[in-house]
């Protein structure tokens, strides 16, 4: 959940692209993880995009103040048998909040597996769960694809 996130930006045709921009992309967003928030969008949404920008800023620089930050607005106090009570200062970080605790889960299990793609044009990170931890590409269908079209070509010019 936490690199979708972060990944609601991208590259669309030599210019990013923000799910975000429009209350829609947040709702649909909020939807796809079973979250709550869709009755106050638009906090929920500046939440998220904070959340998301210092999700960004850990990942690219190792700056860690703004995860910090978000994390401080809630807890989680785990239950025997029912999910986990999640407790935010504010029901506008509910969503942002989860979503930045499923990183520091994720990131502290696996921090070698989260990886950006490699290629130089796109701004997505995924978590590799390849058996042998050699993904390079958020998708092969895209990005690999281009730099396998991209060498070819290469070869062939030379």
């Amino acid at each position: 959940m936490a690199l979708d996130l972060v990944d609601t930006v991208w590259m669309d045709q030599g210019a990013l692209a923000d799910q975000f921009d429009d209350l829609e992309g947040v709702r649909a967003w909020l939807a796809d993880h079973d979250l709550p928030g869709a009755d106050d969008l638009e906090r929920v949404r500046d939440r998220l995009v904070e959340t998301r920008n210092a999700l960004r800023a850990l990942l690219s620089d190792g700056r860690k103040e703004g995860l910090r930050a978000v994390l401080e607005h809630g807890s989680r106090r785990p239950r025997l048998d029912d999910a986990d009570l999640v407790i935010v200062d504010d029901p506008a970080w509910h969503a942002a909040w989860v979503a930045a605790a499923d990183f520091v889960h994720v990131y502290g299990e696996r921090r070698e597996r989260v990886r950006k793609c490699a290629n130089p044009r796109c701004v997505l990170w995924f978590l590799d769960v390849s058996k042998n931890g050699s993904r390079r590409w958020c998708r092969m269908d895209a990005c690999g694809n281009r730099a396998k079209v991209g060498r070819f070509n290469e070869r062939q010019r030379s």
